[in-house]
């Protein structure tokens, strides 16, 4: 072994024997000034000619950090010699180890990163070509250590982002390397570069976009793929979004290349990802510039996904499909839309055209493909589509849902690789950062909206009962259920959890009208019906989540009437408990309000229900009819109904108020309850009689309840 190593160590020394002599002096140092003017020596000579790893091994071991570390944090130099001179060296020194990434990560190069950082923003000649060296030097050892796998983490704690910030915003010499290693280190720990250094940052984004802004030779073009990785995680300040839609809108409105219009398209994206279109300005020139940008992005994806054997640039459709979301949101957005209703008209046949190349292209995709982020992304982006608009293109969504009911429960029962698929999607989509909105993890919660709208159609729905996807929602949302039980934290819940569990009730509330045999026979829907019945009684009772307990009422009401012969609704606890929290829920959405100047009370919406009446209302009057239904089906709901004062409070109510004050609709509603209760009941009659239910009756002109109320 030894004899094989000889040749090589002695050819490694005839390379560089200037260099031997000087490490042998070093050796040899009796003094630090003796070991100062060997260190010299050396580091002239590792910087006149490259080295390998073993000869860069050999002058870390002949030197080691210690006299290094002196020379950094020295304050004293040798007479007539310049006070940077000692902490060049050391820099020096410490970027010939950093060479070695094994070096780059050790402990006493790491504690140098607060050191080392202070280089960068301090004050001296700027033509001192010592100080520049050192300077070069600092860069090479900040990089090397950003290399490691745990470096930037250490970087960020030592103060290098904000260092590297104002080293970059001064502009001095090496502030185009402060850029790059901002980049590196933005795009590797975005999260923690601004948690530590927001302010520094902030600042550099805003430099960065007025340098866009004014921008007339192709360092725009650079700009644009730079720009990304510095929008903030928080709010973009105001006068970054000005200077960055003044720059795109001159980018994307003259003649391009690709390589011009993509890197603009993305950052485009980028925005209306992280900012919707708050950063577009109202007015004409805005509305121009949305339009400019819909359309754009509609081309790019018609070109990329009809022409079938092409490359797909997926990081720019991706980035395409975010711009036709934005398109999609203001075209169906009523108030305040940047949008001219003929601009709507107009984008929206664009963004037709460009829907149907995504089905064409996802009508192509196989088995070995499901999990790729692309495909992904363009399920979101029918999704969205489909949210709003099911008229058009009926036919291929018709024939594409086998696809996507298989999509989505692939994907369903493979949740824990769906969550990263759609961390890759977000990367794919806009940037190496995913600030902004978080896009849902899976395919199901993107589809909801319309499927719900798709099982309102007979085509449509048969397809999707076919092909299971019924059974896959009901699984779906028991998982989802799950989430909002007790045990779980719901505060740190996304909205959009509880969004897809209303929108999961209105697909069923839809199948319960038009399929109520499949409710009848399939047997998910029994244990959909368990869930919701043991459910709602703490549901109706926490705050701020009246509007899913009214979906899981209302729902629950309706199955009830098609599973009433079940034994789980034969008057079981947990059917009792579910009837009475309905009871609460229907009951507590009126109460009598004094009106000024007026004897009598007017009948008015209770606080909690009055803001969010149009969204309750119909589910309201659905439950009540509901309720009515399940009444003479279920022997023992009366009598629970009235022991829970239900029909006397509602009585009492209706005669506390003006009958001017209750709506027609109202009067109807609570007349069939009261009516199928009295009928079903001979102590509910009595009850009601004594809260005189039958002069409330005529006040009301409920003939129906009158006429039950007069007979035995």
């Amino acid at each position: 072994m030894a004899s094989d190593c000889e040749p090589a160590l002695n050819q490694a020394e005839s390379r560089n024997p200037t260099l031997e002599r000087y490490l042998g002096a070093l050796r040899e140092a009796k003094n630090d000034s003796e070991q100062f003017a060997a260190l010299l020596l050396v580091t002239k000579a590792v910087k006149a000619g490259d080295i390998d790893a073993k000869t860069r091994r050999r002058i870390f071991d002949a030197v080691g950090f210690t006299f290094p570390n002196r020379l950094l944090t020295s304050k004293e130099a040798p007479d007539g010699c310049p006070d940077h001179v000692l902490r060049a060296l050391g820099v020096a020194l410490l970027a010939c180890f950093c060479s070695d990434p094994e070096l780059a990560a050790h402990p006493q190069v790491l504690n140098k990163i607060p050191i080392l950082s202070t280089f960068l923003t301090a004050r001296g000649d700027p033509d001192d070509a010592a100080r520049r060296s050192m300077i070069d030097d600092t860069y090479q050892c900040l990089t090397a250590v950003a290399g490691t796998p745990r470096g930037p983490r250490h970087l960020i704690a030592g103060g290098t982002v904000s260092a590297l910030c104002q080293a970059y915003l001064g502009h001095g010499y090496g502030f185009d390397q402060a850029l790059a290693l901002l980049v590196g280190l933005l795009a590797a720990a975005e999260t923690q570069c601004w948690k530590e250094a927001e302010p520094d940052l902030l600042a550099v984004l805003r430099g960065l976009s007025e340098d866009f802004q004014k921008a007339e030779d192709a360092s725009k073009f650079e700009l644009c793929q730079l720009l990304p990785l510095f929008l903030p995680p928080t709010t973009v300040p105001s006068e970054c979004l000005r200077d960055l839609q003044a720059g795109l809108a001159r980018i994307l409105g003259s003649k391009l290349s690709s390589w011009q219009r993509n890197p603009a398209l993305k950052l485009a994206a980028r925005l209306a990802h992280a900012c919707g279109s708050d950063w577009i300005p109202a007015g004409s020139s805005g509305s121009k510039f949305l339009a400019l940008l819909v359309n754009l992005a509609c081309v790019e994806v018609r070109l990329a996904l009809e022409e079938t054997g092409t490359e797909v640039k997926e990081d720019v459709v991706t980035a395409c499909y975010a711009l036709m979301e934005l398109g999609i949101q203001e075209c169906t957005r009523c108030e305040q839309s940047l949008l001219k209703e003929p601009q709507k008209v107009q984008l929206v046949s664009i963004m037709k055209e460009a829907i149907g190349a995504v089905i064409h292209y996802l009508q192509q995709v196989g088995q070995e493909k499901q999990k790729e982020p692309f495909v992904f992304a363009s399920v979101r982006i029918l999704g969205a589509w489909l949210a709003e608009e099911t008229s058009s293109l009926r036919k291929e969504v018709c024939q594409l849902l086998p696809f996507l009911v298989r999509y989505a429960k692939t994907l369903y029962e493979e949740a824990e690789e769906t969550n990263d698929l759609s961390q890759q999607v977000a990367t794919l989509a806009i940037s190496p950062t995913t600030s902004g909105p978080t896009w849902p993890g899976d395919a199901l919660r993107l589809l909801l909206p319309g499927w719900c709208h798709l099982t309102v159609e007979d085509g449509p729905r048969e397809i999707l009962i076919k092909e299971g996807a019924p059974s896959l929602l009901c699984k779906y949302f028991l998982q989802q259920w799950e989430l909002t039980s007790p045990g779980h934290d719901t505060s740190v819940l996304p909205d959009s959890v509880e969004i897809g569990l209303q929108t999961c009730c209105h697909i069923f509330l839809n199948l319960v009208v038009t399929a109520p045999g499949l409710i009848k026979r399939d047997a998910c829907f029994t244990s959909l019906m368990n869930t919701l019945m043991t459910s709602l009684p703490a549901l109706v009772q926490q705050q701020g989540r009246l509007l899913l307990a009214a979906n899981v009422a209302t729902l629950g009401l309706l199955m009830a009437r098609l599973l009433s012969t079940s034994p789980a609704l034969q008057g079981t606890p947990a059917s009792r408990g579910f009837f009475a929290a309905a009871i609460l829920f229907l009951s507590q959405s009126h109460v009598a309000r004094a009106t000024p100047g007026s004897d009598q009370a007017v009948l008015a919406l209770s606080p909690d229900y009055e803001g969010i009446w149009a969204d309750l209302q119909e589910l309201w009057f659905l439950g009540m009819q509901a309720f009515t239904g399940c009444v003479p089906l279920l022997p023992w709901l009366a009598p629970a109904a009235l022991r829970s004062r239900w029909p006397q409070e509602l009585l009492q109510l209706l005669g506390s108020v003006s009958p001017n004050s209750v709506k027609p609709e109202m009067v109807a509603a609570y007349q069939g309850v009261l009516v199928e209760l009295a009928r079903a009941n001979r102590l509910c009659r009595e009850a009601m009689r004594l809260q005189a239910g039958e002069e409330t009756a005529s006040h009301y002109r409920m003939a129906a309840l009158e006429q039950c109320l007069s007979e035995p």
